[in-house]
C-alpha cells in the first residue's frame, strides 16, 4: 500500500556523514528502488509499471535520455528511472480541496521536496489578481486567460515559450509550430542550460549538434573516455554499457574533479557475478582542478603531434580543414601551465597518452562538466580535435558522445524547439503549413530572464519543467519572473515554479509518459529521441491521475484555436484528434523523418541519420571537419578562495528532488552540505561538520549568498569544493556564461566561505 505525502517540511539542519561509497548499484539499489516504488505506487501499480519501462511495447523512461539495445531485459530501468517513473505514477494526488488549505505564501515557504512528494496535481487552477491562493479553473476559461494576455501584447516578442525536455516530439513539433505562427522564435528550452555548448561546438566542427555514436559504438571502443561526467548517478545505465565495452577488453578513463563511485566498480543488479563482486571500470582516474578540461586535451593534442606516425594523415587530408592553425597551437601548450591548470601529475598524463596511442577506437563521453563554464564550447573543439587527429569520428567504435540529461531534450531540439531556427527548417514550415514563420532570433532561457527583468517579456509559458529551480540568479530570477503579466506551467506535479508568479498564474495539469492516452481518434502514442539518434514510441499503461488532464497535444492544440482563431488553417482540432496527422507533418519538415508512422510502428523505432558518423561526410561551412584554434583558458583561483561546482545528489533528477540523501558520497538526511578537500579546509579553518555560508564572487561587485551549508572533508581536487543544486543556484550570477552558447557557467563559481550567522 503505498503511504501518504509528508505533512511537514522534514528538518535538515543536522545532516549525518559517511565516509563516500566505492561501488554503485547492487543490492542496495534494488532495496531502495523497491521502497521508493511501494511509498508512491505500492506493490500491484509498481509491477504494473516498472516492467514496462523502456520496453518496446511500453514507455519511454521520463528520466534520462540514454539509449536502450535491441535486446531488453525485463526491468530494462535503474534505481533513478524507478524513482522519476514512482513519482509520476503516485497515487498521490494535490486536489482544488490541497490549494483551498495552503496559501500561496505557504506553499512558497516550502521545499522543493515537500512540493514534489504531495503528488500528481488534478485540476487546472489559477491565481487571479490580488488572490492569496490558487482556485480551480476551467479548461475554457484557462484558455481564455491566455488568449486575453497574449493578444493583448504589443508585439509576440513579449511572449516567451519555454519547453522541458519531458515534452514529447508530438507536443514539441506542435508548440514551435504554435509560437512561430503566434510570431515569435521566442522559444528558450533547457538544452540553453545544459548541452547548448555541446551543440554550438560540434555544430561548427562537424556539421551536427549531435554525438556521433551508437550503443554498439560504445561495446566495440578500445577506449573510453568519460570527462565531466557522474553516470552512477546521472545516467546509471551507462555503466551496464560501460561495463560491457570492459569485458570486450577497453580501457576506461574517468575525467573529474570528484571521485565517483560508479566509475570505480559497477555492481550489476542483473548479474549474480555483478550483484558480488561487480566490474572496477576505471583503469586511469584523473582527478582534475574545475575548468582545466580544454588544457588537458590541448597537451595531449600536442604529445599526439610529437609522437611519429600517431596522427591519421589520410584521414586528416581527406576530411578536415584549418589543420595548420591547430598545429601551430598546439605546439604552443606547455608542460607547466598545464599542470598548474589541470592539478594533475605529469607521470599521469603520459599514462593516459600511452593509453590513447594504444587505441585504433576511441571514444569521448561528457556532460555538465564540460558544458557549463565560460570556456565551455572551446574545450569541446579541443575534444573534436583530440578525436579527428587519429580519425576517431565516422569510424566503428569511436566518436563524440555528449550523454543527454532530460529524456527526450535531444528530441525536441530535432522538432524546431530552438531560439535561433535553421533558415531550411522554416522553409519547411512556411512551405508545409502556408504562413511565414518570423525569422528573426528569439530569446534564449537567460535572455528571457533578463527580458521580463526589463520588461521586455510580460508573458511566460511553460511546457513542462521547473524554470525557476533550473535556472542561475535565483532572486534575479523570481524577481523578474513577478514582474510577468502572466506567468503559466504545464505540469503533472507541484514544484518551485508554482510559487513565484506573475500578476496571474495558471497550473495546466497534463499527461505524464506512464498515463494512457485516449482522443477522439484512439489510444495514442507519442514518440522521443534518445542521446544517440534513436526514435521510437512511448504507450502509457495507466489510467490517467484524474479525468480533468489533457495530453501535452492536447493544450497546444486547444491553446492555439483559442489564441489564433479562425484565421489559422492548421487542423489544430485534427492534430488533438490524432497524433499519427502530427507525425504526417514532422515527416515533410523535418530531414530523416520520412514514412514517420510507419517507422516506428516498428518495434524499438528507428535511427536518424548522422552525416559524420554514416558517411564521413560533414556539412560544416568549409564541407570538412574542422580543427580549431582558440587560446587555452582556465579559471585562475585567488588565495582564501576556492571553485565551486554545482551538481546533484544521487536522490535528485534535474531540480526533482527524490529524497535527502546522497548514499555514494555518504551524505544522510540534508542537502546544504558543501564537499571541501581536508587540506584546503584545514587551510582555510573550516572544520569538518562546522556551518558556513558560501558567497559568490563576480565582477559585478553584487553579493550573492547561500547560509547555513555543513562543511565535508571530502576527497575534491585541491581548489575546489562542490555542493547540490538547485540551493546554490543563487550563487550564480545571470551574466555569468559560456562564450557562443550562452550557457549559465555553473559549474565554476568563484566563492569564498563566511561563518554562519
Amino acid at each position: 500500500m503505498a503511504s501518504k505525502p509528508p505533512a511537514g517540511d522534514p528538518v535538515q539542519d543536522a545532516p549525518q556523514v559517511a565516509a563516500p561509497q566505492h561501488a554503485a548499484a547492487g543490492l542496495p539499489a534494488i532495496g531502495h528502488t523497491l521502497r521508493i516504488a511501494q511509498q508512491q505506487m505500492g506493490v500491484r501499480r509498481s509491477a504494473q509499471t516498472l516492467l514496462k519501462v523502456n520496453q518496446k511495447d511500453g514507455f519511454d523512461c521520463p528520466g534520462c535520455a540514454w539509449p536502450e539495445g535491441d535486446k531488453r531485459h525485463t526491468a530494462e530501468f535503474c534505481e533513478n528511472g524507478a524513482k522519476a517513473v514512482a513519482e509520476e505514477a503516485t497515487l498521490r494526488r494535490v486536489t482544488p480541496e490541497f490549494f483551498a488549505a495552503h496559501s500561496l505564501a505557504d506553499l512558497a515557504s516550502r521545499s522543493g521536496y515537500w512540493l514534489g512528494q504531495q503528488g500528481r496535481i488534478t485540476q487546472p487552477m489559477y491565481l487571479p489578481e490580488g488572490a492569496d491562493r490558487y482556485e480551480p479553473v476551467s479548461w475554457e476559461r484557462a484558455f481564455a486567460i491566455i488568449a486575453e494576455e497574449l493578444t493583448a501584447l504589443d508585439s509576440p516578442d513579449e511572449a516567451l515559450f519555454y519547453t522541458s525536455g519531458r515534452t514529447s516530439n508530438e507536443a514539441a513539433f506542435l508548440f514551435q509550430l504554435f509560437a512561430r505562427e503566434f510570431g515569435t522564435n521566442n522559444l528558450p528550452d533547457c538544452s540553453n542550460m545544459c548541452h547548448e555548448s555541446s551543440g554550438s561546438a560540434l555544430t561548427e566542427t562537424i556539421g551536427i549538434g549531435k554525438g556521433s555514436v551508437s550503443l554498439e559504438d560504445l561495446h566495440q571502443a578500445d577506449l573510453i573516455i568519460v570527462a565531466g561526467q557522474n553516470p552512477g548517478t546521472n545516467h546509471p545505465r551507462m555503466l551496464s554499457a560501460l561495463e560491457k565495452a570492459k569485458n570486450a577488453g577497453a580501457k576506461i578513463i574517468s575525467v573529474n574533479p570528484l571521485p565517483e563511485a560508479g566509475m570505480e566498480r559497477f555492481k550489476n543488479p542483473q548479474t549474480p557475478q555483478g550483484m558480488l563482486k561487480g566490474t572496477a571500470l576505471n583503469d586511469l582516474f584523473l582527478q582534475i582542478r574545475i575548468g582545466g578540461d580544454q588544457a588537458l586535451f590541448r597537451l595531449l593534442n600536442k604529445l599526439i603531434l610529437e609522437t611519429e606516425g600517431a596522427v591519421d594523415e589520410e584521414f586528416v587530408r581527406e576530411h578536415t580543414h584549418g589543420y595548420e592553425e591547430f598545429t601551430a597551437a598546439a605546439a604552443a601548450a606547455d608542460w607547466d601551465e598545464t599542470l598548474a591548470a589541470t592539478g594533475l601529475r605529469r607521470a599521469e598524463i603520459e599514462r593516459a597518452l600511452a593509453m590513447v596511442l594504444a587505441s585504433r577506437r576511441t571514444i569521448v563521453c561528457w556532460a555538465m562538466g564540460l558544458t557549463q563554464h565560460k570556456h565551455a564550447v572551446v574545450t569541446i573543439r579541443e575534444v573534436v580535435n583530440f578525436l579527428l587527429l587519429r580519425g576517431n569520428i565516422g569510424r566503428p567504435g569511436a566518436g563524440v558522445c555528449p550523454v543527454r540529461g532530460h529524456s527526450n531534450v535531444q528530441g525536441d531540439r530535432t522538432m524546431g524547439i530552438f531560439e535561433r531556427p535553421a533558415p531550411a527548417f522554416l522553409d519547411a514550415l512556411e512551405k508545409e503549413f502556408g504562413f511565414a514563420p518570423p525569422r528573426h532570433h528569439g530569446f534564449d532561457v537567460v535572455r528571457s530572464i533578463q527580458a521580463l527583468r526589463d520588461g521586455e517579456a510580460k508573458v511566460f509559458f511553460a511546457m513542462g519543467g521547473n524554470f525557476v529551480a533550473a535556472t542561475p540568479d535565483t532572486e534575479v530570477t523570481e524577481a523578474a519572473m513577478r514582474r510577468a503579466r502572466l506567468t503559466v506551467h504545464v505540469s503533472t506535479k507541484l514544484n518551485r515554479s508554482h510559487t513565484v508568479t506573475g500578476t496571474r498564474a495558471l497550473i495546466l495539469p497534463t499527461l505524464g509518459r506512464t498515463d494512457k492516452d485516449i482522443q477522439a481518434g484512439g489510444r495514442q502514442v507519442v514518440t522521443v529521441e534518445d542521446s544517440m539518434g534513436m526514435v521510437h514510441a512511448s504507450r502509457g499503461n495507466l489510467t490517467p491521475a484524474g479525468p480533468l488532464l489533457l495530453s501535452e497535444p492536447a493544450i497546444v492544440s486547444r491553446l492555439a484555436r483559442a489564441v489564433l482563431g479562425p484565421s489559422s488553417t492548421t487542423p489544430w482540432e485534427d492534430f488533438e484528434k490524432d497524433y499519427g496527422t502530427i507525425r504526417d507533418r514532422i515527416a515533410r519538415v523535418v530531414p530523416g523523418f520520412e514514412d514517420f508512422n510507419a517507422r516506428i510502428a516498428r518495434p524499438g523505432g528507428f535511427t536518424l541519420p548522422h552525416a559524420p558518423r554514416d558517411e564521413r561526410r560533414f556539412p560544416t561551412a568549409t564541407g570538412k571537419a574542422n580543427f580549431t584554434a582558440a587560446p587555452v583558458e582556465f579559471p585562475e583561483v585567488p588565495a582564501g578562495r576556492l571553485l565551486l561546482q554545482t551538481l546533484r545528489s544521487h536522490d535528485q533528477y534535474n531540480t526533482t528532488i527524490y529524497g535527502l540523501d546522497d548514499r555514494y558520497r555518504g551524505i544522510k538526511g540534508g542537502r546544504r552540505v558543501v564537499l571541501v578537500s581536508p587540506e584546503d579546509a584545514s587551510e582555510l579553518g573550516l572544520a569538518d561538520g562546522s556551518y558556513t555560508d558560501l558567497v559568490s564572487e563576480w565582477k559585478d561587485g553584487v553579493e550573492r549568498r547561500a547560509t547555513g551549508f555543513r562543511v565535508v572533508h571530502y576527497p575534491t581536487a585541491r581548489g575546489c569544493a562542490a555542493a547540490y543544486y538547485p540551493e546554490t543556484n543563487v550563487l550564480i550570477p545571470l551574466d555569468s556564461t559560456a562564450d557562443t552558447s550562452n550557457t549559465p557557467a555553473s559549474k565554476s563559481v568563484l566563492i569564498r566561505f563566511e561563518r554562519a550567522q
